[in-house]
Order: structure tokens, then sequence, then C-alpha cells
């Protein structure tokens, strides 16, 4: 059995990777994160502290555990924040990555790294792999820089782009689009939505899947995983209104242009998924399926 080492495990998409691995042992698990294991089952699995910020550390980790596979999930990924704190971002986005790979190179390791739809400007989405790339914010390009540090490496890579990932951790410490609209409209409050930008959300049960069939089949290269639907955010927020029956009145449509953001968005982004699908074996639930998912999950939490 292939071991896995997970980057970022406290995170949506590192917490889904744990709780699948967990429910089919098909591979050994080793999260890691900074700080304590959030993760509610703690058996069956190992955790370690681990810094992304720190190659000694990471070194360390990675030696004592020699896994054949690393998922790296672990980024600054606020887009804003990014344009505001480029020095941080860069560390975390770019540096971490190139020592990822220099050590996965050394030990001769997979490393499966995701990406983002914001390595491209949203001027023709949907996008396939060989879509030539232009980031438009900060955070974009540090994404892309670390594609290309990949890309320049020795090591078996894969990196898997995404976009808007939803779902919910089991503290619901983390939230997502879903979640907020989900909120917000239950208790009523006014929401502002743009409704000239669109989308593929991407439920993270499918992202975890997906990283896993990577490994499985020793893929390697760019795929463009994203959920099946394409959407604009307004649209997204009203479908989370229809599914859960809520008051579509606080709604208000706005133009992007409206938001004094740092960071500008792409327009209109979205993946083209055949080749997922053909050479990983990549199947998305549908966005309604995908929140008949997280309704389920959070039936399970409150009974």
């Amino acid at each position: 059995m292939k071991t896995i080492l997970v980057t970022g495990s406290n995170g949506l998409l590192g917490q889904k990777i744990t709780a699948q691995l967990l429910s089919h042992k098909q591979f050994h698990l080793v999260a890691t994160s900074k700080g304590k294991n959030r993760f509610p089952v703690k058996e069956g699995y190992k955790y370690a502290e681990m810094d992304i910020l720190d190659k000694e550390n990471m070194e360390q980790v990675i030696a004592q555990y020699r896994p054949d596979a690393i998922i790296h999930t672990a980024a600054m990924t606020n887009v804003d924040p990014c344009e505001t704190e480029k020095e941080l971002a860069y560390q975390l986005n770019v540096g971490a990555v190139k020592d990822l790979a220099s050590i996965c190179e050394h030990y001769q390791i997979q490393l499966i790294h995701l990406s983002t739809d914001f390595v491209f400007d949203g001027a023709s989405g949907p996008y396939a792999e060989d879509a030539i790339p232009n980031p438009l914010s900060y955070y974009g390009q540090t994404k892309l820089e670390a594609e290309k540090v990949l890309q320049n490496s020795s090591c078996n890579w894969v990196i898997i782009r995404t976009i808007i990932v939803y779902g919910i951790v089991n503290d619901l410490s983390r939230s997502n689009i879903v979640l907020w609209a989900k909120n917000a409209l239950e208790k009523g409050t006014a929401i502002n939505v743009v409704n000239d930008q669109w989308r593929m959300p991407t439920l993270a049960e499918d992202l975890a899947d997906c990283c896993l069939l990577a490994v499985e089949k020793d893929a390697r290269g760019i795929y463009n995983v994203s959920g099946k639907d394409m959407m604009s955010i307004v649209e997204l927020v009203y479908r989370v209104a229809d599914f859960w029956g809520l008051d579509k009145s606080p709604i208000t449509e706005i133009s992007s242009a409206s938001l004094s953001q740092a960071a500008k968005r792409p327009v209109r982004t979205g993946f083209i998924l055949n080749k997922a699908m053909t050479e990983l074996g990549y199947n998305p639930h549908s966005f309604e399926e995908g929140l008949a998912v997280v309704d389920r999950q959070l039936k399970e939490l409150n009974s």
C-alpha cells in the first residue's frame, strides 16, 4: 500500500482527503498541518505538525515517513490579502513549493499540487489544460509561478487546478460561498452578490477523489478539475436558496466594479473536464447533487 502525506490537513480539502482515505483504506495516510490536528477521528493514520515555511522541518517529517506521494493542499488562498501581504503570499504559494519540489526530487516522491482557475484572465473560459495563463491578481501570479517551478523540476509532479471549493468540515470552522449564502439567507440578512462573474463550483469530496485518483494512476501533468455546472455567482446563490427553500428577496445583484476589492477577479473561468474524466476517471457531482451531500452532512452533524 502506498503512503500519502497531505499538507494542510486541517483545511477543507485536507479533511476531505483524510475522511476518504479512512473510509477506503487503500493508502496509508500521514496528515500534516501547522498546529494541532483538528480532524475529529484520531485513529487509523499518523498525524505530524509541519510548517511549510520551515524547509528543515518539512525535510525532517518527510524523511521520517518516506511517503510515495505528497498532496500539497496548504496555501494562502484568500485573494485580497495576497495583494496586501505579497511577501507572505510568495513564501506560502511559491517558496514552499520550491522546497517541496526539491525534497520530492531527492526522495523520488510524486507531488500533487493544488492550483487555481485564477491563473487565467477569464476572457475566454471555460479553459482546457493547454490554454495560456494570464493571471489578473497577485494570488494568481503566485499560483502560476508555483506551476512553473514544478514544470521545471524533475520530480514526478501533478498540477490540479480547481475552482471555488465548497463543503463542510466537522467543526464548521471553514466557511465558503455555499455556507455563507445559506447562513445569511436563513437569517434574512441582506447580501450583495456579483452578477458578472461565472464559475464552475467544486464539491470538496470530488476534488479529494481526483487527488487520490492521481496517486492511484501515478499521473503526471496538469489537470483542470471542477464541478460540471457553469453559473454566475449570483445564480449560484439563487440555486442555494432554491435548494434549501429560502427567501431570495435579501439578495441584491451588483456588478464587480461596484466592489472596491484589492484584487481583480477573472470574469468567466470554468474548465473543460475531458482530460481528468478520460485519464483519471474523474466524475463530479452536479451542483444540486453537491448541495445534497452538504445537506446530509449538516443533518448528521446536528443529529
